[in-house]
């Protein structure tokens, strides 16, 4: 359907609750820190560990989103990751990855998209803020026509249900959502030639919010009982108007740094979703 002919909306309002109300710790629970009665946590990475929390119920489609404060100072070789997952060899998985920097060089965000065990969907971006001054949101709109990738409500990404160009989608592995503060020396920074500086530890990322409405299921669903009946599945959320587009467009040519619809050198013959995700 061509962009225009729907009336797109913006997502609802996500609904601020404590941690413990949709997500419990995973790993190195004594590196994550509470406040104000859960309504705030900090993740810690020292030499020893980083951190990790996941959430308790998994989910087919739904409207996810985190207000996080990044690594503030030099967090080279740092990654912050909030993303949806399934649990099998065949995993479906939909990411938000924040790359630290050197004191002064500004963060990338990396978002992927793995579809029955494939990623390699990779795209970076600067973001048009500096995201360790201040909580922002980012947030996951997943329904059976798209996926869309937002900060603070502006879409950064969309990924089409591309089944009839023979790409596939995330429909029938329900996912749980996870969260975490690691070190990735190796690879997160110039390519892993910036190493991590402990003498700055512990390096400290910020969580609130905690939003999730999703359509909860058992691992092993295949749909969603509430199929048709939630707001992010209605008419509106099957693709995004000619704002939103824009919005999109404006992120595109001014803050995208890598696209692997535009790398000829890993991919020689684009991917079939790329036209139709409007990143060609």
């Amino acid at each position: 359907m061509a962009s225009g002919m729907a009336m797109a909306a913006t997502p609802r309002k996500a609904v601020n609750v404590p941690f413990g109300r949709n997500y419990v710790p995973t790993w190195a629970f004594d590196h994550i820190k509470y406040f104000n009665g859960g309504n705030e946590i900090q993740l810690l990475l020292d030499k020893y560990t980083g951190t990790g929390f996941q959430s308790k119920g998994s989910y087919l489609f739904g409207h996810f989103s985190m207000n996080i404060r990044m690594v503030p100072g030099d967090s080279a070789g740092t990654v912050t990751a909030f993303y949806l997952s399934s649990q099998n060899s065949e995993h479906d998985e939909i990411d938000f990855e924040f790359l630290g920097n050197r004191s002064g060089q500004p963060y990338i965000l990396q978002t992927n998209v793995f579809t029955g065990g494939k990623g390699d969907r990779e795209q970076r971006i600067f973001l048009w803020f500096d995201p360790t001054k201040d909580f922002h949101s980012y947030s996951i709109l997943w329904n059976l026509y798209q996926i869309v990738f937002l900060v603070d409500d502006i879409p950064i990404r969309v990924f089409k249900n591309s089944k009839d160009l023979g790409v596939k989608f995330p429909f029938d592995q329900p996912m749980k959502l996870y969260s975490s503060l690691w070190n990735a020396d190796d690879w997160a920074t110039r390519g892993g030639l910036e190493k991590t500086d402990w003498s700055k530890a512990p390096f400290i990322a910020a969580y609130r919010g905690f939003h999730i409405d999703g359509c909860e299921s058992s691992v092993n669903a295949k749909f969603c009982a509430t199929q048709g009946q939630r707001w992010w599945d209605q008419k509106a959320f099957q693709d995004l108007d000619d704002y939103q587009y824009r919005r999109l467009k404006w992120v595109r040519e001014r803050f995208t740094i890598y696209n692997y619809c535009a790398d000829r050198k890993r991919f020689p013959t684009m991917a079939p979703e790329c036209k139709r995700d409007r990143d060609a």
